[in-house]
């Protein structure tokens, strides 16, 4: 047996305590639109007769109203379609009207005031047609607002989960050309110093197996990252020789200071595929401390022809740093210089 939809599947939310509140307070609200003489006055036999009526009413109109609203939900679920749907409860609005008020009158005939308290007919139109208005209003903007929200946190899980992603992407590879090339320079290394070739070897292993034990990590010690650098560095440096020069400060007073893994490795991947590097023109890469910041600086000399990228860049340090800290990353570009400034999280704060 087909199972029919809920209100709560249907319009995104359960409407239970709207209702409590809400009717309650619509219905005394039309018994004052009503019969405000009679509460001007103290009448109180003739306001005791008609609050239950006008609560009778209310609950009639109410239900009526969110049996229209359920349905047209279902079938125009779009908020481009909410003209559609208001038309249509104006409708059906007249239709329940000219219904509820000809079976109730019948039904309450002899119970109802008529001492000359009846309300005019116009007056009870107009009543009934601000509280259909103020019925359709609460589902409409509760519906919208939870939609948006939904929305909202929808966006932010794609968003983390693509961040995540070209973390994990990052994670289990370096860069191709980067092994290529190491794997050139150690060819050409073997035969001629078979030591410095083993310590090579070391220093790629070492690499690799950072990258593979920083896989699940989110943050990892500034240490451990600035020791997979120096390796990184070595490679480098059998690569480029004096045209790349690097200077790394003491930065023994961060040891409960963490990164993003890999940031600085592709920091420096960037400066050394965007700038020249040569005997006359040395690519000099900077790396210290200011507060309590972590600063990447290079010499500019930019390439006038780039490589492809990696499809990994800038934005991914960014989008990785906002997810876990509400420090941003900063970039500073100026003719001499390309600086990146790197938040340093606390160990124990992000724990």
């Amino acid at each position: 047996m087909k199972k029919h939809p809920c209100f709560q599947d249907i319009a995104g939310f359960n409407d239970r305590h709207l209702i409590l509140v809400g009717l309650p307070l619509a219905s005394i609200l039309i018994s004052l639109m009503l019969f405000g003489e009679s509460y001007a006055q103290g009448d109180w036999a003739t306001v005791g007769t008609c609050i239950p009526i006008s609560f009778l009413y209310t609950a009639l109109y109410w239900s009526a109203l969110r049996w229209t609203y359920k349905h047209l939900k279902l079938r125009f679920p779009a908020p481009k379609d909410i003209g559609k749907r208001l038309v249509i409860v104006f409708v059906a609005f007249n239709v329940f009207y000219f219904l509820i008020s000809f079976g109730l009158k019948t039904m309450l005939h002899g119970f109802e005031p008529n001492d000359g308290h009846e309300p005019e007919p116009l007056l009870t139109y107009i009543s009934s047609l601000i509280m259909a208005a103020l019925v359709m209003t609460l589902y409409e903007a509760t519906s919208f607002y939870v939609q948006l929200q939904r929305t909202v946190a929808e966006k932010a899980e794609l968003e983390r989960q693509n961040i995540e992603s070209q973390l994990e992407g990052l994670r289990n590879q370096v860069n191709p050309h980067f092994l290529f090339n190491s794997l050139n320079t150690l060819i050409y290394l073997i035969p001629e110093d078979s030591e410095k070739a083993v310590r090579f070897v070391q220093q790629l292993s070492k690499v690799y197996r950072y990258v593979l034990e920083s896989r699940d990590a989110k943050l990892i010690p500034l240490s451990e990252e600035l020791d997979y650098l120096q390796a990184y560095i070595f490679l480098l440096k059998e690569r480029f020789g004096e045209s790349l020069q690097v200077n790394i400060e003491p930065l023994d007073g961060r040891k409960e200071a963490a990164v993003v893994p890999l940031t600085l490795q592709m920091l420096f991947e960037n400066a050394i595929k965007h700038n020249v590097i040569s005997n006359g023109k040395p690519l000099h890469i900077e790396v210290f401390a200011e507060n309590s910041h972590l600063v990447v600086r290079n010499n500019l000399q930019k390439k006038n022809q780039v490589m492809d990228s990696t499809g990994v860049g800038l934005q991914n340090i960014k989008d990785r740093y906002r997810m876990l800290t509400d420090k941003e990353v900063r970039v500073i570009a100026s003719q001499q210089y390309y600086t990146v400034v790197l938040p340093m999280v606390e160990l124990a704060a992000a724990e």
